[in-house]
């Protein structure tokens, strides 16, 4: 099972993902492929994406049972932390400007 959600994408990204995966919401792909096809999806948002962001979720033999990658510019930034991945929150342009 592979989930890609994807903001700000361009017309013909979403094209491209609806002709391999079902999409479940404005956004939202869903799908089930082998690795070889992830990857060959996952290489096409990241090719085409321009100033959207995406990212994509799979199931995976590990200890949380899926694994995940972003590509785009995106507050949420995936961080390894001794071998388990997590999310973590970048500040926003805003605060950075304002101090708050």
């Amino acid at each position: 099972m592979l989930v890609i959600v994807v903001n700000n994408a361009p017309p013909r990204l979403r094209g491209r993902l609806a002709v391999w995966l079902l999409e479940i919401r404005a956004g939202v792909y869903v799908g089930s492929y082998s690795r070889r096809t992830r990857e060959m999806i996952w290489g096409q948002v990241k090719a085409h994406i321009d100033e959207g962001d995406a990212i994509i979720a799979w199931a995976a033999p590990n200890d949380a049972g899926y694994d995940f990658d972003t590509c785009g510019a995106n507050r949420r930034v995936p961080t390894d932390l001794d071998g388990f991945k997590l999310v973590r929150f970048m500040p926003s342009p805003c605060s950075e400007q304002t101090g708050v």
